[in-house]
């Protein structure tokens, strides 16, 4: 426990004393705001067997310290800004139902732009949630400090204004979520502490405790900055790390009014409202400290930590600048108390990929309050019918990477995570500046050289766009054109005419073996992968609602192999879903291959040009048609070569075995010099795949699209023998008439970025 940590030991009156029951429906553990959100909403749904363990007492982890604001700030996407209007509307509604006070109160909320490029972002966040029914209002700085007198407002270039949003009480809140969760039937014990978990064939069975073992199919790891060690106690990966997150509190000061709306101010990495009399300052600070990387102290509750007003020190007399009464005011409180955040800032939700039944609702970033609403539904709906109700696809814990759980990725990662959140993730240009260079291709130093600039996924680093005869241009956070536009142009129209080759290696690829192999794969995939040898199908995997799961190419290799090739962003559910799909004591093997072989894509209508001098195989149309794989040699190498595109041009990938991979490239190179060819990275192939209307999963669609909804139907084998996953949702949809709606492709005449 680090020197300084005010610990508070014992328990609270027990919520439901007595003996653990031997059996439950479902067991949730972690009695903070998430835990008993998820307890209540299942109890909504009609489940009454459900078990809520509390190592301590409820909120005792970091629910009590939090600031408790309610507000769709920062909310950039459909499912984000869902869970906090949820909320919002839960924490008005919960009172009435329970008796229980939450404390909500709706006294405005403003988010402050102060330069030019912060403006277009909250004018594009708010239109953003206007679509979605959010009176997100646009005020000048004259109105803004008639809001708030003693704030700064003479750099101020518009303040945005939710009227309805504000704040809450969050133990209050808590006991509200467990007062519903027991008035429906479940149990919350207080005093006891997860020590294992029991497994068999890959599922959950049970749950330990230093008072016994409760024996369940379904868990619930709630355990916010614990969720990375309560997972481990399973086999489970939850990559997240607690940090120090600060507050100041004030002195009483005579104009602090408790109907002051609630500021936010992403550039100066603060927040401000008034509590007991004072005003609270909040921080986000862009250089952040981790805190307890080894293992989480499990005695602690209800913990403080020493500040460390060296680092914070200068970002919070920069906060403090915006009301400069506040210089002159008492300090009341500095508090420091733990925060868990995760690795790319989103919240860890859903099935462990490890171990089916094991769910995770960990990893909120500091906005545990803000989403427990929506947390608590989403997982509520996910566990009781299979398959989330909204987009998680950015969400989904099985977006994650194992190496993610590395004391130093941990370290290093958490460093700038409360910043990033808070101000620069607003960009879209924007990537993770510290921990990189953790998975790089086996041809990265040849791009090195190239001048390739390196974004980041899934750990991998992708070249994005090369810098070509001169310095790489200065690239600048924002909505607009960067200086690289001309570069990725210069990269589309080499693709479009003459040829290019893109470094794909980050996909996932997975070799499907076994003599029940094609059965499972068919039962699997909405296409018919029952085709020749050297076929290669684009399909997609269903759940039972037939909403879209994964987006991928099966390629048959043989009687009984096959590849599958798919998004990085689905890396880890591709071999359970496999598994968990398959029927008992089928014979299917699966072997992930991502980094065995390097993936080249050689495109653009010159590609077979380049492509046959440096092979003895015959790839004219006939010999080689479209959607077709074969191995074929390439200068020394064998490769397996497959004619498929991503960006609507002739060409083909080649998955070249590791050792082979500077070679073929360093011959790509030598051969194309007279043919145009350029290196190309994934910014320009993403422009050239919009203008082929080739989607991309989780971007243009997610796990609530089904194929008829996104122009996909044309993949979908309605009559094979046996039918597939989501096909009697999907026939239902098709009966049902035209989609209620549909993906469309827009040409906008005006050229400058408008979206």
């Amino acid at each position: 426990m680090s020197a300084g940590t005010n610990v508070t030991q014992g328990t609270s009156p027990g919520l439901d004393a007595g003996a653990l029951p031997e059996h439950a429906q479902v067991v949730i553990v972690g009695g903070g705001v998430i835990g008993s959100s998820i307890a209540y909403h299942l109890t909504k749904l009609g489940w009454r067997d459900v078990v809520l363990l509390e190592r301590r007492q409820l909120t005792a982890g970091t629910t009590w310290h939090a600031a408790g604001l309610i507000t769709s700030a920062g909310c950039a996407t459909e499912t984000m800004l869902w869970m906090a209007r949820y909320t919002r509307d839960l924490c008005a509604s919960i009172e009435a139902e329970t008796g229980q006070a939450t404390g909500f109160r709706p006294i405005g909320h403003l988010s402050l732009a102060t330069t030019p490029g912060r403006l277009e972002a909250l004018r594009r966040e708010a239109a953003f949630a206007r679509g979605y029914g959010v009176d997100n209002q646009e005020l000048s700085a004259r109105e803004f400090g008639e809001l708030w007198p003693q704030a700064r407002t003479d750099d101020v270039l518009a303040a945005f204004y939710v009227a309805d949003e504000g704040r809450v009480n969050p133990v209050d809140l808590t006991m509200a979520y467990a007062k519903g969760a027991r008035m429906g039937g479940a149990r919350i014990l207080e005093g006891v502490t997860v020590i294992g978990f029991r497994t068999a064939r890959g599922r959950v069975t049970g749950v330990v405790t230093d008072r016994g073992a409760i024996q369940t199919e379904c868990v619930v790891n709630a355990t916010g900055i614990w969720a990375r060690q309560v997972g481990a106690l399973a086999g489970v990966s939850v990559p997240l790390q607690a940090a120090e997150h600060y507050y100041l509190i004030t002195d009483t000061v005579e104009w602090a009014s408790p109907d002051l709306p609630v500021i936010e101010e992403p550039d100066r990495h603060g927040y401000y409202r008034e509590e007991g009399g004072g005003i609270l300052v909040g921080l986000f600070e862009p250089v952040a400290g981790p805190w307890s990387l080894d293992s989480m102290p499990g005695e602690v509750a209800f913990a403080s930590l020493p500040p460390d007003w060296e680092r914070v020190g200068p970002y919070l007399a920069r906060a403090m600048d915006r009301i400069p009464a506040l210089h002159e005011a008492g300090v009341r409180t500095m508090f420091c108390g733990p925060e868990s955040f995760t690795l790319d800032i989103g919240p860890l939700l859903g099935e462990a990929p490890e171990l089916g039944g094991f769910f995770v609702a960990a990893g909120m970033n500091s906005l545990g309050i803000l989403l427990s609403g929506g947390v608590g539904s989403l997982m509520a709906r996910w566990i009781v019918d299979g398959v989330p109700p909204v987009d998680v696809t950015g969400l989904g814990i099985d977006r994650t990477q194992l190496f993610e759980t590395s004391r130093r990725f941990r370290a290093d990662r958490t460093v700038e995570q409360l910043g990033a959140l808070f101000a620069d993730a607003a960009w879209p240009n924007w990537h993770p500046r510290t921990a990189r260079n953790v998975r790089r291709s086996v041809i990265h130093d040849r791009l090195v050289a190239a001048g390739a600039h390196f974004a980041v996924s899934s750990g991998w680093e992708y070249p994005e766009w090369f810098a070509v005869d001169g310095a790489p241009p200065e690239i600048v956070l924002g909505w607009g054109r960067d200086g690289s536009f001309a570069l990725q142009a210069a990269e589309h129209r080499a693709v479009r005419e003459a040829v290019g080759m893109l470094d794909v290696s980050l996909m996932a690829k997975f070799l499907v073996q076994g003599r029940d192999a094609e059965a499972v794969l068919n039962r699997i995939c909405a296409n018919d992968v029952a085709v020749p040898v050297g076929r290669v199908v684009y399909t997609q995997w269903l759940n039972e609602r037939g909403g879209i799961e994964a987006d991928l190419t099966v390629t048959r290799l043989g009687e009984e192999r096959f590849l599958a090739v798919v998004t990085d962003l689905v890396h880890r559910r591709i071999a359970p879903w496999i598994e968990r799909h398959a029927p008992e004591g089928a014979h299917v093997t699966v072997t992930d291959v991502t980094s065995g072989t390097t993936l080249l894509t050689v495109q653009g209508p010159r590609s077979r040009e380049l492509l046959q001098r440096l092979t003895s195989a015959d790839l004219s149309n006939d010999a080689f048609p479209y959607l077709t794989a074969r191995e074929i040699d390439v200068h020394y190498a064998r490769v397996l070569a497959m004619r498929v595109t991503y960006v609507g041009e002739l060409g083909w990938e080649l998955h070249i075995p590791a050792e082979f991979s500077l070679t073929v490239y360093d011959a790509l190179m030598e051969a194309g010099a007279d043919l145009g060819y350029r290196n190309v990275g994934l910014g320009a192939m993403n422009s050239l795949r919009l203008e082929k209307a080739y989607r991309d999963y989780g971007l243009d669609i997610d796990n609530t699209d089904t194929p008829l909804d996104v122009g996909l139907g044309f993949a979908v084998a309605w009559d094979k023998p046996g039918g597939f996953i989501g096909r009697e949702a999907l026939l239902a949809r098709r009966h049902a008439g035209p989609p209620r709606r549909r993906l469309a492709q827009f040409l906008l005449e005006d050229p400058e970025p408008l979206l």
